[in-house]
């Protein structure tokens, strides 16, 4: 019995592997296919958790007659499970890319025709394997699996999953490279089951674990069935709503690189596998916990995040993991044990009750997104989670003394009071940001707008994106003087405040402007007294779009693309307007001898490198300009010889209009100087790249995303030559 316990830890944690790895490249996928909006990662999140419940339902129900039919024993049809995730592996991003050529005719990334379409297609590309997946547990406790035993296996290859994924295989390997990892795990899980499925241990069905879960409905709290049904359907489904709360909650506290995200996920998964170690252990000491103390600690511990992120707390990335992982660690150790005594291991009846669970963690994200965010924000909806796990336990708890219940709820009352009166968030207009700083909330993001006159500032998600600053107006009228002849239109990629945008209309051109979120769009008069004139103004358009989306989509030529990624360059699925695919994408939407304006602002060397690699594989022409301000730099690329930057025939060329919007914010100042400045500053991609090979920034190799290990590597040698040069140093002083 040990061996067959051993081999089925090691396929549920391997499996359990796979499919974090899976959710992981399949969501960076679908954001360069669909867009990288909230929308996309709650219908990846939905439909994975979909196909989980739909998968764990079927196998409940229809594995051991399979089994008969086909008479193939449960682990062989574990083992095609397997196989077929596998073949899914590696189907997923050829259907992403069928879905992404489909859905371009349809509306904009915001147009609900486009948001319900985008959601079928993802569906259709991730259900099947998905069901696979959540066929896996009720496939092998036909054979006399526990749900929980496999349940724990299976959390701890996911946290595993996240970390390597995370933090080692994608930077070394690329998105696809660890996708094929994902792959061979499964072929090499399908094989050992296959193998195993043919002998004596993996063909029988085990009565004993039947029995050990009868032991543990006997010794634990009798729950009755649709109660325990409605428990595990709403803990799914607050659990992974909360998950996109916290996501932007904390996203002031963690930023918004892949690596916070992955820390988030860690500290979920780590928690739910030690609630679900610390259940295994109470099963064995035949001392499970009553379902009214976990969930009146549900109840108390779904506070604790709003606490956590508190700005005056100052918790930090330790605040975040003492803030969820109490909470992650009883819904640990309450799902397998709900599961557990109310099918006492019957395969048919834990695959419904999982189906229940993750029915809810389905709609969860949905709601979150489109629901609690946008209406509620961060404070009242964690407010509103915690509301039915106080009713929850009010209504299982009729057993237990009146003081105990009442002290739950006295408490539940007093916390609910602190977080919807004293609790800050980043959402608040608290009294750094000034009292007229607005809030608007939307599906995509919360959009602050704070300060006055030229203290002006933009925050996306508690995260400074912009202010205002001369060197977004010369995004527009330093590659549109250089151009050096009469233009006709031009191309923002990322709106901002709008300031370039508002500055390309001084040209009197045609401009369109690209954001994808709309209530960045909608925060344009809080920066200018004149944004209802800019607006009206027919030859502008501002489209709520992804911007390689609304690339892939138009026909339309530009003299001028200019974009402005948000910061910071090391962001998640900032690679995807930093990628040669990118880069080739604008080429092609490009006028012959139009030209594009790269924005970079500052940050790690070899980021800069690659980005300039990137362009300087993508465009034969390529000039690079410091800012007028004196940091960052402005990449000026294209598919012909750019003219020569002589700063007083630039100022020549630009009309009134763009004079005076040019030294709205310097006055004192002349166009001629200010472009002086730029070119005086001139440097090359070769200089940039200062002879390294260079590694490009591609789709697939997002080099700008993932840095950990080159900068541990980078920190680990600086270490030892600092070591090196005091051990020298010392040695010769001593022999002098």
């Amino acid at each position: 019995m040990h061996q067959v316990n051993g081999l089925l830890s090691v396929l549920f944690f391997l499996s359990g592997f796979c499919s974090l790895l899976y959710q992981i490249v399949w969501m960076r996928l679908a954001f360069a296919s669909y867009g990288v909006v909230t929308p996309v990662m709650s219908v990846v999140i939905s439909v994975f958790m979909l196909g989980l419940a739909l998968g764990s339902w079927a196998g409940g129900k229809w594995a051991r007659a399979l089994s008969v039919k086909t008479k193939l024993p449960p682990a062989r049809l574990y083992a095609v499970a397997e196989a077929i995730i596998g073949i899914g592996g590696l189907a997923v991003p050829a259907l992403f890319l069928w879905g992404q050529q489909l859905l371009l005719p349809v509306g904009d990334i915001d147009s609900v025709p486009y948001l319900v379409a985008s959601g079928a297609a993802i569906a259709l590309s991730l259900l099947p394997w998905c069901v696979c997946m959540g066929a896996t547990f009720p496939l092998m406790m036909s054979r006399g699996g526990e749900f929980s035993f496999l349940y724990r296996a299976n959390v701890i290859g996911a946290l595993v999953g996240v970390l390597t994924s995370a933090w080692v295989l994608i930077e070394l390997l690329g998105l696809r490279g660890t996708l094929w990892v994902a792959v061979a795990v499964n072929f090499v899980i399908a094989a050992m089951a296959w193998r195993w499925g043919g002998t004596a241990a993996g063909a029988e069905s085990a009565p004993a674990a039947h029995q050990t879960g009868a032991a543990s409905v006997g010794n634990a709290v009798v729950v009755r069935r649709r109660l325990a049904m409605t428990v595990l359907f709403l803990t799914g489904f607050i659990s992974m709503s909360l998950e996109v709360i916290w996501t932007r909650d904390f996203t002031p506290v963690l930023r918004t690189t892949v690596y916070s995200f992955a820390q988030l996920l860690f500290v979920y998964l780590l928690a739910t596998a030690v609630g679900a170690h610390f259940y295994r252990r109470d099963v064995a000491r035949d001392r499970v916990r009553a379902l009214s103390g976990i969930l009146g600690f549900l109840a108390l511990f779904s506070f604790l995040p709003a606490f956590a992120n508190d700005p005056r707390v100052g918790g930090g990335a330790w605040g975040v993991f003492f803030g969820i992982f109490p909470f992650c660690a009883a819904l640990g150790y309450l799902t397998p044990k709900i599961i557990d005594e109310i099918s006492g291991g019957d395969a048919a009846i834990a695959g419904r009750a999982y189906a229940a669970n993750v029915l809810g963690c389905i709609m969860g994200p949905l709601l979150a997104t489109y629901l609690f965010l946008p209406y509620c924000g961060v404070r009242i909806s964690m407010v509103a989670h915690a509301v039915p796990f106080m009713a929850l336990y009010l209504w299982s708890s009729g057993g237990l003394p009146l003081w105990r219940r009442a002290s739950v709820c006295v408490m539940g009352l007093v916390l609910t009071a602190v977080s919807l009166v004293a609790v800050e968030s980043f959402e608040e207009p608290i009294s750094h940001l000034g009292k007229e700083a607005q809030i608007r909330r939307d599906h995509t993001a919360t959009i602050i707008s704070a300060g006055t006159g030229m203290g002006k500032s933009l925050l996306v998600n508690g995260i400074g994106i912009t202010h205002l600053t001369p060197v977004t107006k010369t995004m527009a009228h330093f590659p549109l003087a250089l151009l050096g002849r009469p233009s006709e239109s031009a191309l923002v990629i990322c709106f901002g405040m709008g300031t370039t945008f508002r500055s390309l209309l001084s040209w009197g051109i045609n401009a369109t402007a690209v954001e994808l979120v709309p209530s960045v769009r909608d925060a344009f008069p809080f920066y200018f007294s004149d944004a209802a004139e800019v607006l009206a103004n027919p030859r502008g358009k501002i489209v709520v779009d992804d911007g390689r989306r609304f690339l892939e989509r138009t026909t339309q030529q530009f003299d001028l693309i200019t974009l402005d990624p948000p910061p910071p360059v090391e962001a998640a699925a900032s690679s995807l307007l930093y990628s040669e695919e990118f880069y080739s994408l604008v080429s092609a939407h490009l006028k012959p001898d139009g030209v594009l304006q790269q924005w970079f602002p500052f940050g790690e060397e070899p980021i800069l490198k690659a980005i300039a690699r990137s362009l300087k594989n993508s465009f034969p022409y390529l000039r690079v300009f410091s800012s007028v301000d004196g940091w960052g730099y402005h990449f000026i690329a294209s598919k012909s010889p750019i003219k020569e930057a002589v700063a007083a025939d630039m100022a020549a060329r630009l009309p009134q209009a763009a004079v005076k919007d040019l030294l709205q914010w310097n006055p004192g100042d002349t166009a001629r100087g200010m472009f002086q400045r730029m070119i005086a500053h001139e440097t090359t991609a070769d200089a940039i790249i200062a002879g390294e090979p260079g590694r490009a920034i591609t789709d697939d190799r997002p080099y700008n995303e993932y840095y950990y290990l080159r900068r541990a590597a980078q920190s680990l040698k600086g270490r030892m030559d600092r070591v090196k040069r005091k051990f020298f140093g010392a040695t010769a002083e001593q022999g002098l």
